[in-house]
């Protein structure tokens, strides 16, 4: 008994998985930047509410969450969490993936893009958007460095990050002008996955003309709560027009779980979303060991 307690306890209290390098991601102020926000810090949460709030993001980063040497497949995975394009959900939605994403021998890249909206900005998440393709081309341009392959690296988000996932996915142009070598490398994903992505839609829940699908969109996998108050067309529209074009998809409906369920262990069936996502990545090759 003592052991399981000891055990248990060691459990509870084990840290975090610590990046092993963080980067900005622009080498000066990022594009389009005219004011300065008050400090970066966590908003003070209510009694009992254990969500990692982050705001007032203005020096955007990526930070690297290597696997265990032995598990490493050399496929890695950009992370959005989501916010509302207002504040990051760092914890659930960012931490933890990579985490997840560790245990899978994948590498977790933790993007903390701009928040909140810059004001004026077209398209409206346009700060983000920046910081999104940037981070891909970052990401693809340390492949080597970093021990990655170039053609395994993905991108996930939820929520608004989702959203920008989308962006980062189907949009057809680079929304700053290059700056540096970097920008040279692709920013599209290899693969995404959009878990309760919003802002896909229109008021008619048809998929917004500015999502580009062709058939060299990237594989995709959806998970929504279909008593989610952001509509399960976001998933279903872009699931549709992809399987369309033959790009590969697949699109798991939860009949419960609501929205910003993230990585928490929930007592609805979307719980078990890491678990299908898992093996679909497993199914398109993300996950398959170097040199297999």
């Amino acid at each position: 008994m003592r052991s399981l307690a000891l055990l248990l306890l060691t459990a509870a209290v084990a840290p975090a998985a610590e990046p092993v390098t963080t980067l900005n991601l622009w080498p000066g102020k990022p594009p389009g930047e005219t004011k300065v926000l008050p400090p970066e810090g966590y908003q003070k949460n209510k009694a009992g509410d254990p969500i990692l709030r982050l705001e007032n993001v203005s020096v955007p980063t990526i930070a690297v969450y290597k696997p265990a040497k032995e598990k490493d497949t050399g496929a890695a995975v950009l992370v959005a969490p989501g916010g509302g394009y207002s504040i990051l959900a760092f914890d659930h939605e960012g931490i933890k993936t990579c985490e997840w994403l560790n245990g899978l021998g994948v590498t977790g890249v933790l993007l903390k893009y701009r928040v909140p909206k810059r004001a004026g900005q077209t398209p409206e998440s346009l700060a983000a958007l920046q910081d999104g393709q940037r981070a891909m081309s970052l990401t693809r341009a340390n492949a080597a460095n970093w021990g990655l392959d170039a053609n395994r690296i993905g991108m996930l988000g939820f929520s608004a990050g989702g959203n920008l996932t989308a962006n980062v996915s189907l949009f057809e142009k680079r929304y700053y002008d290059p700056i540096d070598d970097t920008d040279k490398v692709s920013c599209v994903p290899n693969f995404a996955v959009l878990v309760y992505a919003g802002g896909l839609v229109n008021a008619e829940m048809k998929l917004k003309p500015e999502y580009k699908v062709t058939k060299a969109s990237p594989p995709t996998f959806f998970a929504h709560a279909t008593n989610d108050n952001v509509p399960t067309e976001n998933a279903t529209e872009l699931y549709r027009a992809l399987k369309l074009v033959k790009v590969p998809a697949e699109l798991h409906l939860y009949a419960s779980g609501g929205h910003g369920f993230g990585m928490n262990k929930v007592p609805h069936p979307c719980a078990t979303w890491p678990d299908r996502c898992a093996e679909w990545l497993a199914t398109i090759g993300v996950t398959k060991k170097k040199g297999d």
